[in-house]
């Protein structure tokens, strides 16, 4: 067999084709600005989104479920406020002890109804009794000698009197006597000396009455004087000898006025001090509202001002009879009287419903009353976009309010909606981004 060899370059070749066979692929690559601008692109996009999705300043996202929106309406405000009444009696007399002493006797029990002057203890008091006796006696013995002095004035008076009478009776003889020797000693029948000494006779007897007109006078002005200066100071001791003789019957504890007693709890053996409280009477049938007032209002109510009353279902009309400006824990005081007749059953410490009137219904745009006026004052509110998305805090000016609603001068027109649940956590945003169902 014979080999027939091939040429050396041919043979090469034919290695070289076989291997042609297995081509190489070359990789693409994108171009390296599209591949930067691609980067830049992913990056633009994830920071607008970042930007987009992020809370921004003076924004924050709260769930719409958390809040209560409301919707602004146009209709009647009712000017009114809701107040919670407390009976009380009209008319209360305090009962203190004048004297103290020891509780000897109870005659009356708690919640009983009195008359006037009606015996409700008696107290005994040893040495107020012994005192007040020696003062009585003391004082008896001084009006006794006020009385003496008055009787011997007055018959000092009744001396002087007498003497002057004695006195005219004697000038009146002594002129009889002397008219009746005139004309004699005029003819000589009488003597020249008898008649003289019968004219100084009557001269002297002139003179007396007049000496003792003018005493008598002195003396009855003196005598006066004397006579009101000790029926006043008897006056001042009988008085005296009265408040001894009270101080004893203050013993006996009676009732000032005609009511119902309370308060009343003293027990017999018990000690009292002077001046000490042992209960009140209250006037029977006779009570009166009192009422804790918001100081909000405080420039709104006036004294005669209409409320109505609800009480087991029936209106009763009162008005406020007193106003306590003095403003303790955010609230004033009122009192308030029933206008017509009160309602039956009515107890002391009662609690009673009431609206107090502060002015006539008028037409206006009203907003739902809510605690967000708490944190807002009533300046500014968060309104939400009509999308229900947003909420943007807005500047309005709301005027006079009751329990459920709020009357809006200005900011809101009828128709938007109002955040009016708190503010609380949220209150120094701008803006709201609501998520979720609105509650």
């Amino acid at each position: 067999m014979s080999v027939v060899r091939l040429p050396k370059d041919r043979a090469e070749s034919a290695a070289v084709s076989g291997s042609g066979m297995d081509r190489v692929i070359e990789r693409r690559r994108f171009p390296k600005p599209a591949i930067i601008g691609g980067i830049v692109a992913i990056v633009l996009a994830a920071a607008l989104l970042f930007w987009w999705l992020a809370p921004r300043a003076g924004t924050q996202s709260v769930a719409a479920e958390r809040l209560s929106i409301a919707t602004v309406t146009r209709g009647t405000f009712d000017d009114y406020i809701p107040l919670r009444t407390r009976v009380e009696p009209l008319l209360t007399v305090f009962i203190d002890a004048i004297e103290g002493g020891r509780v000897e006797e109870v005659l009356v029990e708690d919640g009983a109804n009195l008359a006037k002057g009606q015996p409700i203890a008696v107290l005994s008091n040893a040495e107020l009794q012994l005192s007040t006796l020696a003062r009585q006696t003391e004082v008896e013995q001084q009006i006794n000698n006020m009385r003496s002095q008055e009787l011997a004035l007055a018959q000092t008076r009744v001396t002087n009197q007498r003497n002057v009478i004695e006195a005219e009776l004697a000038m009146i003889k002594a002129r009889r006597q002397y008219e009746l020797e005139a004309p004699l000693a005029r003819k000589g029948f009488v003597a020249g000396r008898q008649f003289a000494d019968t004219g100084d006779q009557l001269s002297y007897e002139q003179r007396r009455v007049a000496v003792l007109r003018q005493g008598q006078a002195t003396d009855d002005r003196l005598l006066r004087s004397q006579l009101a200066q000790q029926r006043a100071s008897t006056g001042v001791l009988e008085a005296g000898l009265q408040l001894a003789r009270a101080n004893l019957e203050a013993l006996k504890l009676r009732a000032p006025v005609a009511g119902q007693l309370s308060g009343f709890s003293i027990q017999v053996g018990q000690s009292m001090q002077r001046g000490e409280r042992i209960g009140q009477i209250d006037s029977p049938g006779r009570n009166k509202l009192r009422a804790g007032v918001d100081e909000y209002y405080l420039g709104r109510v006036a004294v005669g001002q209409k409320a109505t009353i609800e009480n087991a279902g029936k209106a009763q009309q009162a008005r406020v009879t007193k106003i306590f400006p003095q403003v303790q824990n955010g609230q004033f005081q009122i009192e308030l009287q029933f206008l017509t007749a009160e309602p039956a059953g009515l107890q002391r410490g009662q609690t009673v419903q009431a609206r107090l009137t502060l002015g006539d219904p008028a037409p206006a745009v009203l907003l739902p009353n809510g605690a967000f006026y708490n944190d807002t004052g009533g300046a500014w509110v968060f309104v939400v976009a009509p999308d229900g998305s947003r909420a943007m805090k807005r500047t309005v000016r709301l005027g006079r309010r009751n329990t459920d609603t709020i009357e809006v001068l200005d900011g809101l027109t009828a128709g938007e909606r109002v955040i009016t649940s708190p503010y609380t956590g949220f209150a120094d945003k701008d803006a709201l981004d609501l998520t979720g169902k609105e509650s």
